[in-house]
């Protein structure tokens, strides 16, 4: 008789010819979060919205006349945050909902590929945000960022049907690999295009706004690689719960079954909820850097971006370093240990002196190197602790627990801030997210945790 084991084993032999395509789609969007996301979206809307709450002011000045959104004054200033901030909560909502119907996808490769395509469509639109078009450009950036949290849990669920558990770790890194290395190398290109943009004969704003449209492009244009290359990967069989029903009435009757199951698995609940605090740490530090040192430490912009790019590229090899660390240790006791590595990076940045660059380089080094190989950990630890068949159902949970949540750490930098008028004591503050979250951690029963998911232990736990 054919055990589990054997099956699963050729299951993995046979989509092991998968990984490398998959690993083309952490390349296609990194462009977006990177060049998007992380660098412009934020002062180009605020700009536009400055344009349109005050006609004909300068750039540099502030502008005291509100927006409004459905009657409630909004600062120009503040559209970008609150952009996100809604896109984020709106995530959270929408994603538990896609992984229950992702889960019930005869082709997994096509259903990626529509939500990749869609947000790469609404990132490409922003070529259209000019004048006073904010509304356009918040409404655009929330779809995109919504398409792509969905585009991001078919996509991690399918690693648990293309590595088997002695070879996720490596897998996951190695994408998160590419993503860094595919985002810092349009970052690169379009920095150069914002430099230069007088001798290209463009304005700054078009140089951004051609920017942007190039990180839709690429978005767009790339995920074609993993789509037709993963286009005969099938989906799970259907699921015991409405095995009869049609994918959204059995998606919602399923995911009610899953949030009731969730009592089962203790330790998969108890990962969340560590890396709930822990990534919200890592996100804070990554979104607040260019303040701290901007404010705090009086750099400027061009040194900024070339720490964003130094990082983007030392990310690269670290997601690959650390891939190696937990084929020797673990990702269990890797990612502890990259935790402890967050907290020393949060101390020293509260000692760095003013305009002291090459310290502020130096922890710039040290971040790219824990930060790709948390990240990827994280996501191949977790594959590992949920259940079979319902990948993408839980990968939802953990994609909704790491944008539903996102805010915590800002609202608390900016609280402290608000009480100390200081960003020394905020960033500080942050240490708290990397403790919870490593104390919680070292109460997970990895082993435990995936034999109650109902899959094979890996050589090393």
């Amino acid at each position: 008789m054919t055990t589990d084991a054997a099956v699963d084993d050729r299951m993995y032999a046979e989509n092991a010819r998968y990984q490398r395509p998959w690993y083309w789609y952490d390349w296609a969007n990194s462009a977006f979060v990177t060049t998007v996301g992380t660098v412009l979206f934020g002062p180009y809307i605020t700009a536009v919205a400055k344009q349109a709450a005050c006609p004909g002011i300068d750039s540099d000045a502030t502008c005291t006349t509100n927006l409004h959104v459905l009657g409630i004054p909004i600062a120009p200033g503040s559209l970008a945050p609150f952009t996100v901030t809604f896109a984020t909560i709106v995530s959270a909502v929408v994603l538990v909902f896609i992984g229950a119907i992702a889960d019930r996808s005869p082709r997994p490769a096509g259903l990626l590929g529509a939500f990749a395509f869609a947000g790469a469509v609404c990132a490409s639109l922003m070529v259209f945000v000019t004048g006073t078009r904010w509304a356009l450009g918040s409404g655009l950036m929330i779809l995109a960022t919504v398409f792509l949290g969905a585009s991001l849990v078919v996509y991690d669920s399918i690693l648990c049907r293309i590595a088997a558990p002695d070879d996720r770790d490596r897998v996951s890194s190695k994408g998160w690999a590419f993503g860094y290395l595919g985002g810092g190398l349009l970052l690169a290109i379009n920095l150069v295009m914002l430099l230069v943009h007088d001798s290209l004969g463009m304005t700054e704003g078009q140089a951004a706004r051609v920017s942007i449209l190039s990180a839709g492009l690429w978005w767009g244009i790339f995920t074609l690689v993993p789509v037709i290359g993963m286009w005969r990967l099938r989906g799970q069989e259907r699921l015991e719960v409405a095995r009869d029903a049609g994918i959204v009435t059995g998606s919602i009757r399923q995911l009610r079954s899953t949030l009731s199951d969730l009592r089962y698995f203790p330790e998969t609940r108890r990962f969340l909820l560590a890396y709930l605090f822990f990534n919200d740490g890592i996100q804070t530090v990554i979104t607040s850097s260019s303040l701290y040192g901007a404010e705090q430490l009086k750099f400027s912009q061009t040194q900024l971006f070339q720490l964003i790019l130094l990082v983007q590229f030392v990310a690269f090899g670290g997601a690959l370093l650390f891939g190696r660390l937990a084929a020797r240790f673990g990702a269990w006791r890797t990612i502890l240990w990259s935790l402890v590595a967050w907290i020393v990076i949060v101390v020293l940045a509260f000692f760095l002196p003013e305009r002291a660059y090459v310290p502020f380089v130096a922890l710039g080094i040290l971040i790219g190197i824990v930060l790709g190989g948390t990240q990827a950990l994280s996501r191949s630890l977790y594959s590992q602790l949920v259940p079979r068949s319902r990948e993408a159902e839980f990968f939802s949970f953990y994609q909704a627990m790491e944008r539903g949540t996102s805010w915590f750490g800002t609202f608390l930098f900016g609280l402290v801030y608000q009480f100390t008028h200081s960003y020394r004591i905020a960033i500080v503050a942050l240490v708290v997210f990397f403790v919870l979250g490593g104390a919680i951690l070292r109460r997970v029963d990895v082993r435990k945790g995936i034999l109650d998911a109902g899959n094979q232990l890996p050589t090393v736990v």
